[in-house]
């Protein structure tokens, strides 16, 4: 165990007792590393920190030089590809074939924050509309909104990382960083990184802590943003509990659907949704779970899709040709194995896997007919499982799509232009896709989910601008 590399040697990374956290990985639970938990007051000593740094640094590091530092971290982690990569598929279970597109996009999310931070631009503001005004002058300008506090999920430890991170040094603030307990490492070598690239002492802190003393951090009044990444029922009880005049922005999980028309072209519809669904073994927020096809096709779309399914190789997310990982912990594999089950029982057709490979692992599987009741439809399973339910129109897709209450991300499969703009209008998500994978994103386009799954857009620019306040200044000159 790397027990002394996670440790007070690190820059940035905050903690104060002789608690430890084991941070396994998720395919073997063999130990990888232990990290020291922060106390209560060693959470209190971050918040001051941060909150006095950033009374020191307010206004004084320009954008172009946080641009800077933006970009030379980048540059690192795109030399560090295959080491992020690797310690990605062992915290993480992700297969080291997305875990290397995701070290590369981490770098590219870097890059766009700091473009993000040569746009933090406010505007004029005409005085000529009203008597008595045209003699004024006005402006807004842009400054960082103070201390944000980064609570992050485990499924992209490091690119989501370098979103919250990123962003709200992009936008001039200091920041206190707390990722998923189960993968806290790719966190602490991002602050390692930025610390080689000269950012100051006490910008940015890591922090790992228990539950309980998290609220410590979310509850203090020295916080000016929470951004949170992870489930609804987390997020909204931290919503409850940020102090009066904290901000927030919270990205919870979806029930994505997919709607496969009559007319799709399946031989390119079909390898897109097996990606949108078993993708990091379905732990992804817009995950392709709901598979609403017109009926006259569902039988050899149904086919189709289970002989794809079958091919994806699970396993040891370490191993080059594995697909599907693990589930971050035994629990989830028992917990999505019982929502299977309890679909089964409720009238759902089993068409292909349904029970667990290992402790660890859970088999790529696809239902057919679940109940709109059954939890496979209704909730996030953040597991392997795809749902066909058959539909005999447009009309009835877009009803039983929008019946959620996680609505995210969605898509239809059509060579119709006129039924995909259509749908696109009466769907109700915050992103459509037409003729792609509901789990498609770049990391500068506006993401967020409606309703229970989310408040506010992420994506660089737009967190940039919610870590910002505007400001207006009116100047009356002498006439």
């Amino acid at each position: 165990m790397l027990k002394s590399k996670y440790n007070l040697n690190i820059p940035g990374y905050t903690n104060g007792t002789d608690e430890w956290e084991t941070v396994y990985c998720p395919y073997d639970r063999l130990p990888v590393a232990q990290v020291e938990l922060a106390d209560a007051s060693a959470l209190e000593h971050c918040l001051t920190v941060a909150s006095e740094t950033f009374d020191k640094i307010e206004g004084q590091t320009p954008a172009w030089k946080r641009a800077e530092m933006l970009r030379a971290v980048a540059s690192k982690i795109k030399e560090r590809k295959e080491e992020l990569a690797m310690l990605i598929a062992t915290e993480g279970g992700k297969p080291l074939k997305d875990a290397m597109v995701e070290a590369t996009r981490s770098a590219i999310t870097l890059e766009e924050c700091a473009s993000a931070a040569l746009k933090m631009e406010g505007r004029e503001w005409g005085m000529q509309r009203a008597p008595g005004t045209e003699h004024k002058m006005a402006f807004t300008i842009r400054e960082p909104i103070g201390v944000v506090l980064a609570i992050s999920a485990f499924n992209h430890p490091l690119n989501l990382a370098c979103h919250q991170i990123g962003t709200a040094l992009a936008a001039g603030n200091t920041v206190i960083m707390k990722p998923g307990n189960s993968t806290p490492l790719s966190s602490i070598i991002l602050a390692e990184i930025f610390s080689e690239c000269g950012l100051p002492e006490g910008v940015l802190q890591v922090v790992l802590t228990s539950n309980e003393n998290a609220g410590v951090l979310v509850s203090s009044p020295k916080i000016d943003f929470l951004t949170f990444i992870g489930s609804a029922r987390v997020g909204w009880m931290l919503r409850r509990n940020i102090a009066d005049g904290t901000r927030m922005a919270a990205e919870h999980g979806g029930n994505a659907a997919s709607i496969v028309l009559a007319d799709a072209d399946l031989d390119r519809a079909l390898p897109l949704i097996v990606r949108g669904s078993y993708y990091h073994a379905g732990q992804v927020c817009v995950s392709t779970q709901r598979l609403y096809v017109e009926r006259s096709i569902e039988a050899e779309f149904t086919e189709r899709l289970i002989e794809l399914a079958k091919k994806l190789k699970c396993g040891d997310a370490r191993e080059a040709d594995v697909e599907v990982g693990p589930l971050i912990e035994p629990r989830e594999v028992t917990r999505v194995d019982n929502w299977v089950q309890e679909a089964i029982k409720g009238g759902a057709e089993l068409l292909l896997g349904g029970k667990p490979i290992t402790d660890t692992v859970y088999a790529t599987t696809v239902l057919r007919n679940a109940s709109e009741d059954s939890k496979v439809i209704k909730e996030e399973v953040f597991g392997p499982v795809a749902t066909v339910q058959p539909v005999d129109s447009l009309d009835e897709a877009i009803a039983k799509v929008n019946a959620s209450d996680n609505p995210f991300q969605s898509s239809i499969f059509t060579q119709d232009i006129d039924m995909a703009l259509s749908a696109a209008k009466r769907i109700h998500a915050n992103a459509f896709m037409i003729n792609d994978l509901t789990a498609f994103r770049v990391d500068w386009m506006p993401f967020g989910g409606r309703k229970v799954a989310g408040l506010g857009m992420g994506g660089t620019e737009h967190s940039v601008m919610e870590m910002s306040e505007e400001k207006l200044i009116v100047f009356n000159p002498k006439v």
